[in-house]
C-alpha cells in the first residue's frame, strides 16, 4: 500500500481523538500564550491555530463563530478574538513559532514550546482613545519633575563627586 497524497500526521489516534487532541492544544495556546508539547503535535497544532487567528482577525459574527467551533471553551474563543487578534493585526502570517526545547525523560520524545512571535502583554489592545488625567496632576504637585539619574560608570561617579 502507498502513501501517495495522504497529508497530516496521524498522531497514533483516530479521527476523532486527533481532532479533539489538536483542539485542546490550540485552547491551551490560547489561554497560556505557550506550550510546552512534542514536536510532531507542535508542528501540527500551528497550521490549525494560524488559520483561526485568520478568521478572529476579521473579526465580524460568521468568523467568530467559526474560531468558537475551532477551540474547546467559549472562554478561549472570546479570548483570541477580543484580545489577541487586535494585537497581531499589522502581521500577516506566521503568529506562532516553535522552538525545540529538549528531550522528555521517560521516553526521549523531542520537545517543542508553541508561543506567539509578537510579545502579547506589551502590544496595545485596540479600543476607546483614553485621556491621561495623571498629567496635569504632576505639573502642579511640590515635586521635583524630574530626578537627576545616577552615573553608570564609575569614573563618571568620580567626576560627579569631585563637582
Amino acid at each position: 500500500m502507498h502513501r501517495h497524497g495522504y497529508q497530516g500526521r496521524k498522531l497514533h489516534r483516530e479521527t476523532g481523538p486527533r481532532q479533539a487532541l489538536i483542539k485542546g492544544l490550540a485552547d491551551s495556546l490560547v489561554i497560556h500564550e505557550s506550550i510546552e508539547t512534542t514536536l510532531p503535535k507542535a508542528k501540527e497544532v500551528v497550521p490549525y491555530l494560524e488559520k483561526l487567528i485568520t478568521k478572529a482577525k476579521k473579526g465580524d459574527l460568521h468568523s467568530r463563530r467559526q474560531v468558537l467551533s475551532g477551540l474547546q471553551t467559549v472562554a478561549s474563543a472570546h479570548k483570541l478574538v477580543d484580545e489577541i487578534a487586535p494585537k497581531l493585526k499589522g502581521r500577516d502570517s506566521g503568529h506562532l513559532r516553535i522552538a525545540k526545547t529538549g528531550l522528555r525523560r521517560g521516553d526521549n520524545a523531542q520537545l517543542a514550546r508553541v508561543s506567539f512571535v509578537d510579545d502579547l502583554k506589551s502590544a496595545p489592545v485596540a479600543g476607546p482613545a483614553k485621556v491621561n488625567a495623571a498629567a496635569p496632576a504632576a505639573k502642579n504637585s511640590d515635586k521635583p519633575a524630574a530626578a537627576k539619574p545616577k552615573p553608570q560608570t564609575q569614573t563618571q561617579a568620580k567626576k560627579e563627586a569631585v563637582k
